[in-house]
């Protein structure tokens, strides 16, 4: 295989992963345009990590995701008082916070970019593609998966059938966040440098064009989108 297809099944990893990471909060009815952001915290937390600790990659990848994770469970609660449109607005406002908190740090490189020690080969990357897209469909699969459908359906008569609207909500929204943060991690680990404008707000209105697109309440929405958003570009480039 050629090294350009090579890195496009990489991208193509990395997408498919970061698509699921929105998609967990969307079938929950919570549409999230701040998925570029979690992703900055995945990236920068898994580079410190690797390169200024000198942690191994095995460490590094589940050390963003968890450090990401405890971050979406904590602007959860505020985030999710909105509503609607306001929703989306309130997660935009948090990526670009992200932004211009990262940009200003200069312990990890600030508008410079930061180098990543560890490389991830396209082995690593698939690995963890086909393990998200194995825990997602059995995600939806159980009780807590049909929590989240009757949540999306209608709110109000989820409630009503004993569902915990918002706990179910709060914890799609943090295995959404540790999801961006593990394919964050593998996007610093796979090029060896990131910076902070690749984590713009195109990326986040994208990644959620892939989850509409495919659709929020089949598991294999987020896959067909990342496929197609990820090698229509690469065939048009030929």
């Amino acid at each position: 295989m050629s090294g350009y297809w090579t890195g496009v099944l990489g991208i193509l990893c990395i997408n498919i992963i970061f698509a699921y990471s929105v998609f967990i909060p969307a079938a929950a009815g919570q549409l999230n345009l701040g998925g570029a952001g979690f992703m900055a915290i995945g990236a920068y937390s898994a580079a410190y990590m690797s390169t200024a600790i000198g942690l191994p990659m095995y460490v590094t990848i589940p050390g963003a995701a968890l450090f990401t994770a405890v971050v979406s469970f904590l602007i959860a609660f505020p985030i999710l008082r909105t509503r609607g449109v306001y929703m989306v607005l309130a997660t935009f406002a948090f990526a670009e916070i992200v932004a211009g908190i990262i940009i200003n740090i200069e312990d990890v490189g600030g508008a410079s970019g930061y180098e990543v020690g560890s490389y991830a080969n396209l082995g690593v990357l698939a690995a963890f593609a086909i393990g998200t897209i194995v825990f997602v469909f059995y995600l939806l699969s159980t009780r807590f998966g049909l929590s989240m459908r009757a949540i999306h359906d209608d709110e109000s008569v989820a409630r009503l059938f004993g569902v915990s609207v918002r706990m179910t909500q709060v914890m799609s929204f943090t295995i959404g966040g540790a999801l961006a943060g593990i394919a964050g991690a593998l996007y610093g680990h796979q090029y060896n440098y990131i910076e902070i404008q690749y984590f713009n707000v195109l990326l986040s209105i994208f990644v959620l064009l892939y989850v509409l697109i495919g659709g929020t309440q089949t598991a294999w929405g987020p896959l067909f989108g990342a496929a197609i958003f990820t090698f229509l570009p690469a065939l048009l480039r030929l």
